[in-house]
């Protein structure tokens, strides 16, 4: 193709909208959606403090549909009619000075904002984007990453796996002055070099640079938190530096590489300048909010398909399937077997069609659900061996599922038996404080320092290990004669003050793994029996109602033959009408059922688990899972469960 400067192109952009064959009106907007979509005022557009970004990379006039190797390179075709689109729809793009009008209270967004962003600072960002807006006048964000754009002739680098990127396939700086200079298009950090993987654990994988402590295999050591936050700020400091020595104008935005950022990275940005900061998780943004979602533009999308991808993506419920693995499973003392069974996890995993893993993050092999030692580095307690980090982002990467890091809430057992008996959840015995150990060996949660343990091995969870969520496991509960360690009178907390105590810490915990997983989202353990019998809640702790309120998802263990139920398939009727009776119980509840009687140690046959997700599915319910999953040996079948299990069987998959 022979280049064309912007003014020449622009020219025939005019031509090439009559050519595309792009109508404008209400008869064209109905035929971009497919034939059951409903159109028109069914649509809730943004505006006022909300927008929408999208995010875009590369542009070419021979991207394929689907099929190209580049799946983020959209089609010159297909960016125009999507612009087309946005302008006849009620779509309004805004600048950054728009989003930060709004954010002072100056002037309200206009309704429909979307904000366009472009990554990795490509030469197609002024060869075929730049007259586009020019023709369309729509401002757009373009994020450069500084060391590219200063890299040596003859500079190479593999480019997201799908070939070899070089500097006549990047902007030159006389080039980013130039789309500046148009008044259409800020500049935004994409950092300076942290747009790669470093080492992030034993094994070898590779991790984005700007969320990663990196591993030296050379020591066996991981960069220290003052290590890491000094080499983020120089980056950053750099990236920074050069934009404004090249511009004129110092960045006021940074776009995470690979979407990966905390509240640490953020902060540090924010301190050189950079207010917003850019992901690539769905969602519709807010000015008011840091981190801000993105809708990554993939796989060069038709034009109805974007369309009802824009206006569907935030409206349909979301199904959730889960696989709860023990991570004991995987672990091996010789690493050859570690890897073989990994490998039957993870393509198991992705052939269930699951959204979801529950993963064990501490080890269990004795069964008892209490925490002695754990699968990532902690201040706390011995580590059996460093997989979690390994395990979640081959689970992550390969089989594309969301990781739920499965921990308990209290049940830890510190190295040292004296200090755990001091820390520990209290009974009276004979007008003596003891451990109350009926089966857990569970710290106090009205102790500071049993607190203050717990926030630390949560914290060290999400530092070292990349996560979506946090699974609170089922020891979280204080009976009615428990925590003496309250009250030295033998006075008791009241059944509810106890519920509201617990929901609080672990939200609690949520927030301190959120320094480092800022999208960390929840999921907590919840007895049947506290559903069937709401009286319970004076044993347990716990409450339906308001754990649907306080968490994302609440995992009720839907386990008849755990409760030793004579008919299996009545108790479940009924535990399922018992959580349709709650306002959003439905919605908010995951189902999860058992593939093992522990009573009797005999598996759950695979068509019973079946049948009891059909009729889950039959009453309403909307997600399920099950525990637990024995990749090993096959059970439940993959061919019997599949067919109840995958996500597949749902057209509102999000991305």
């Amino acid at each position: 193709m022979i280049p064309m400067t912007p003014a020449t192109l622009g020219g025939f952009l005019l031509l090439a909208l009559a050519l595309v064959g792009i109508p404008s009106g209400p008869a064209w907007a109905q035929d971009a959606f497919p034939p059951d979509a409903p159109v028109g005022d069914t649509v809730t557009l943004p505006g006022g403090d909300e927008f929408i970004i999208l995010s875009y990379h590369d542009i070419r006039d021979d991207a394929a549909i689907h099929v190209d190797p580049d799946p983020y390179a959209v089609s010159t075709r297909q960016l125009l009619q999507q612009f087309e689109w946005l302008r006849e729809n009620g779509y309004t793009p805004v600048s950054l000075d728009d989003v930060v009008a709004a954010r002072e209270g100056e002037r309200p967004l206009p309704r429909g904002a979307v904000l366009l962003t472009f990554d990795d600072g490509l030469k197609s960002v002024h060869t075929h984007l730049l007259p586009i807006l020019e023709l369309f006048r729509f401002p757009a964000v373009v994020a450069v990453v500084t060391s590219w754009l200063d890299a040596p002739e003859g500079w190479e680098l593999e480019y997201d796996g799908i070939g070899t990127l070089t500097k006549e396939d990047l902007l030159s700086w006389d080039e980013v002055r130039e789309l500046v200079e148009s008044g259409l298009v800020e500049i935004a950090s994409h950092s300076h070099a942290l747009h790669q993987g470093i080492l992030a654990n034993p094994f070898g994988n590779v991790q984005p640079a700007a969320v990663t402590r990196g591993y030296d295999s050379a020591s066996g050591t991981y960069e220290t938190e003052e290590e890491y936050r000094e080499r983020v700020r120089w980056d950053l400091l750099t990236s920074s530096r050069r934009i404004e020595e090249e511009t004129g104008v110092g960045p006021r935005a940074i776009v995470w590489p690979f979407g990966e950022f905390n509240r640490i990275t953020e902060a540090l940005a924010s301190e050189l300048g950079m207010t917003f900061s850019m992901g690539l998780h769905p969602g519709t943004a807010s000015v008011h909010q840091t981190g801000l979602p993105r809708f990554v533009i993939s796989g060069n999308p038709r034009l109805p398909e974007l369309v009802w991808f824009l206006e569907h993506s935030q409206q349909a419920l979301s199904p959730v399937r889960v696989m709860q693995v023990d991570l004991d499973y995987v672990y091996d003392p010789d690493p050859a077997q570690i890897e073989r069974n990994l490998d039957l996890l993870v393509e198991r995993v992705h052939a269930m069609g699951v959204t979801t893993v529950y993963l064990q993050a501490f080890a269990n092999p004795e069964g008892d659900g209490n925490a002695r030692a754990l699968y990532f580095p902690n201040r706390h307690l011995p580590v059996r061996a460093d997989l979690f980090n390994r395990v979640a982002w081959q689970l992550r990467t390969r089989a594309g599922v969301q990781v739920f890091g499965w921990l308990p809430v209290l049940a830890f057992v510190l190295p040292d038996a004296e200090r755990t008996d001091e820390l520990a959840v209290k009974r009276w015995v004979e007008g003596e404080m003891v451990p109350s150990r009926p089966d857990f060996w569970r710290l106090s949660p009205y102790l500071p320092e049993a607190r203050q343990i717990i926030r630390e091995i949560y914290e060290d969870l999400a530092r070292s290990s990349p996560l979506d969520g946090l699974l609170f496991d089922d020891d979280a509960y204080l009976s009615d004669f428990e925590d003496a360690s309250l009250h030295g009178d033998g006075r008791l907390p009241p059944a509810r003050e106890r519920t509201v105590h617990l929901i609080e810490f672990t939200l609690e915990l949520a927030e301190v793994a959120r320094t480092h997983r800022p999208l960390v989202r929840t999921a907590r353990n919840l007895y049947a029996r506290v559903v069937l019998e709401p009286e319970s809640e004076e044993w347990f702790s716990q409450n339906l109602g308001l754990f649907l309120e306080a968490y994302d998802q609440t995992a009720l263990m839907a386990m008849p033959y755990l409760e030793r139920a004579r008919r299996p398939d009545a108790w479940m009727r009924r535990l399922l009408e018992e959580v349709a009776a709650v306002p959003g119980g439905l919605q908010g509840t995951m189902f999860e059922l058992q593939s093992v009687d522990w009573w009797t140690t005999e598996r759950i046959p695979t068509q019973e688990m079946l049948d009891w997700m059909r009729m889950l599915q039959r009453g309403g319910a909307v997600h399920f899972g099950y525990y637990p999953d024995d990749f090993i040996l096959g059970h439940p079948s993959l061919e019997g469960i599949r067919p109840g299990i995958s996500v597949e069987r749902y057209p509102f998959r999000r991305p």
